[in-house]
């Protein structure tokens, strides 16, 4: 790859002032250094300093200049419905991401959590959709499970921890 074409920065929440976008999914997003074709067809290569999750209308900018969006492709998803707070409750308990909407929840398909989902009374609709779940507690990204924090002298966690891994 030509200098040019790589991209090192991110720009979150860019705007609208964009060269051209390349559409990746959830998982397409978390990255470090990849080769991407815009929605155009250009080739770049993005090169960054660590692992980052971008998020649809984020934004990479080449070494040139050029702003290239970020768009969350559409995926299979499921919309639930239901006593909100619990069954977001329960998808969190099991680490998944979930996009938290004020009238519903997305995750991804998932027949296991849909059938836990089920069985706690939610409503489900399968859809293709975008996937853009709610990012970690503590700072912009993925939540990818958690670290349980340094352990006292006494062998006893800092904290104290609510939830089963089961």
């Amino acid at each position: 790859m030509i200098g040019n074409l790589t991209a090192h920065i991110v720009h979150r929440k860019a705007g609208s002032a964009l060269d051209e976008s390349v559409t990746l999914d959830y998982a397409e997003r978390f990255l470090r250094r990849k080769r991407l074709v815009t929605n155009t067809g250009r080739a770049f290569l993005i090169d960054l300093a660590e692992t980052t999750s971008l998020d649809d209308g984020d934004a990479l900018e080449l070494a040139d200049g050029t702003k290239i969006g970020i768009a969350a492709a559409l995926e299979p998803v499921v919309k639930v419905t239901g006593d909100l707070p619990r069954l977001a409750w329960h998808i969190g308990n099991r680490h998944t991401p979930c996009q938290i909407c004020a009238d519903h929840l997305v995750i991804r398909r998932d027949h296991v959590l849909e059938a836990m989902l089920k069985g706690l009374g939610a409503q489900m609709t399968i859809a293709m959709g975008p996937f853009c779940p709610e990012g970690g507690a503590y700072g912009h990204g993925r939540t990818m499970g958690h670290d349980h924090g340094p352990e006292l002298g006494s062998g006893i966690k800092d904290h104290f921890h609510a939830h089963s891994h089961s």
